[in-house]
């Protein structure tokens, strides 16, 4: 089985993923959260630090690209092979409104002709090089029916990996992932398919396999960011007695990075919010434990508060 990190705006940055990495280094691939292409200017400072391959080194990671424009993601990727990455990922799956509304991300399904003729233009284009195109997707924007469409418009083209979030538009991050759309594209595609949604616990993994003993790639979102340690548990390798000691140690490091890169109270605690949103879940029998997080506002009060959530454990 592979396992990714799915990219999170926001959360799985370059300082993220090399922490990550460098302490529980259990993905075969990193996707970064996406890039617009700008057709007039460079690169932001923040959209080079995580393409930077300097800052990515020893990972195998793959760029996200969002846009519905063809001539914009073939002259991206162009430029990312150029930095050394070997495969650009297509975001067809962002829910958000504001990137739905330009047609852009799940908005993008809404026109499967329109979607055929992006990827006709961009298959037309890179042929001959070497880079390869995979696609992240959900299954439509109101309808899994949409997605029969959707799929025939995959499977004319030599897409390297699906990966499918079988989840609508509309649905966002609520309801169930439809394992039965899932389960057709299984049945039906011919492309390598990865799966995306919901998995949290080692039995969600379990239930998945069961399911679908043939896919061997399932991407890790929120479950991944709430438990660092769900792919060694899955695979067995996890030691109950060290989960506490790694997650501290992931923990320190991860402050010490942000630290070292935005010298501020301020910022840095917005950053490790962000994470304990997720990862209060690992404390679920210290009821205030949250609270504090979120009340405060200074580093040195913050780094007592989790010294004593770790304490004993």
């Amino acid at each position: 089985m592979r396992f990714y990190l799915a990219p999170l705006e926001g959360l799985t940055t370059y300082i993220y993923r090399r922490v990550y990495h460098d302490v529980y280094g259990s993905m075969d691939k990193y996707f970064t959260p996406f890039v617009v292409p700008h057709s007039h200017k460079g690169m932001a400072p923040r959209e080079w630090n995580e393409l930077n391959p300097e800052n990515n080194k020893g990972m195998n990671v793959v760029p996200q690209v969002l846009t519905n424009n063809a001539d914009d993601f073939v002259k991206t990727a162009k430029m990312l092979q150029d930095y050394g990455y070997k495969e650009v990922n297509l975001n067809v799956g962002c829910p958000s409104k504001t990137v739905v509304t330009k047609g852009r991300g799940s908005g993008f399904l809404r026109d499967s002709k329109a979607l055929d003729e992006f990827f006709a233009n961009v298959f037309e284009t890179i042929s001959g090089s070497d880079i390869k195109v995979s696609v992240k997707t959900r299954i439509g924007l109101e309808s899994p029916l949409e997605f029969e469409d959707i799929l025939k418009v995959y499977d004319k083209y030599p897409i390297s990996e699906l990966i499918i979030h079988p989840r609508l538009q509309i649905d966002y991050y609520k309801n169930t992932p439809n394992w039965n759309v899932f389960q057709d594209a299984v049945e039906r595609s011919k492309h390598t398919l990865c799966y995306n949604g919901d998995i949290f616990y080692e039995n969600d993994y379990v239930r998945f396999k069961e399911r679908f003993p043939q896919v061997e790639c399932v991407m890790l979102g929120r479950g991944i960011i709430a438990f660092p340690d769900l792919v060694d548990r899955i695979k067995g390798v996890a030691q109950p007695e060290d989960k506490y000691k790694k997650l501290k140690h992931f923990h320190d490091e991860l402050v010490a990075a942000y630290w070292d890169y935005m010298p501020d109270d301020k910022n840095v605690l917005f950053k490790m919010k962000e994470f304990w949103s997720y990862c209060q879940h690992n404390f679920p029998d210290d009821t205030k434990f949250w609270k504090k997080i979120k009340k405060c506002q200074k580093l040195d009060v913050y780094r007592e508060i989790i010294e004593n959530a770790f304490d004993g454990k």
